[in-house]
């Protein structure tokens, strides 16, 4: 694993490293995702179901976001992926520079996909382009089904929604119809897969999805 510990977030002109993020990963076609949402609603746990699909067809690499500790990078390297961590030292997102900085230590000539997952915070992160094709968020029915509207830009800003935990949502009160509703009126053009990490309910259509993306950018080198 690369750690990198960033002692200060470099704001200033984010959107311009954002830009340059863009254009070299575009060059290099690797497909981009920049993966969103709050601390417990399973982002680690949907990369890691990715990874067992998806790696042996291509070549991922995650940038792991946090504020101090690698436990998740962890677990992701014991998939046999390629894990570079960056520890904020208490930011409450990643930036543009951040992943500039990380993608430095990547060998990004034979990448196919690189999924960046972001510090979990359902607020700062929306606000901050760094790169990505695209912003993804995973929540899950026990945060409850109210989320889109109390966080709309994070739902505004994001082509994909990841509605997680499936199987235990008849144990609690979340409101699928009024979920889409809510979504949907934020964001109409937004794509909802509905998972569970414990069955796999959902998981191949997720990366049957990223396949197609990746196969988009320039497929498997």
């Amino acid at each position: 694993m690369k750690q990198i510990l960033i002692q200060k977030n470099i704001l200033k002109n984010n959107d311009e490293i954002a830009k340059a993020n863009r254009e070299i990963l575009k060059e290099k076609e690797i497909f981009t995702i920049n993966l969103l949402g709050s601390p417990g609603s399973g982002k680690t746990s949907i990369l890691e179901c990715i990874i067992k699909y998806l790696n042996s067809k291509h070549r991922l690499t995650v940038i792991e976001g946090d504020l101090y500790t690698t436990r998740d990078a962890e677990r992701l390297e014991k998939h046999q992926v390629e894990v570079v961590q960056i520890n904020t030292g208490g930011a409450c997102h990643l930036d543009a520079a951040m992943v500039e900085k990380a993608t430095q230590n990547i060998d990004i000539d034979k990448l196919d996909f690189l999924v960046i997952e972001n510090v979990g915070n359902l607020v700062c992160p929306a606000a901050y382009d760094l790169g990505e094709d695209m912003k993804i968020t995973v929540m899950s029915v026990t945060e409850g089904h109210d989320k889109p509207l109390k966080y709309p830009s994070m739902f505004q800003r994001s082509s994909v929604v990841i509605l997680n935990k499936m199987d235990i949502i008849e144990y609690t009160n979340f409101d699928i119809d009024e979920f889409y509703k809510d979504v949907k009126s934020l964001n109409k053009d937004i794509k909802v897969f509905e998972v569970s990490c414990i069955t796999e309910e959902g998981i191949m259509e997720l990366c049957n999805y990223f396949d197609s993306q990746i196969a988009s950018k320039g497929g498997s080198k």
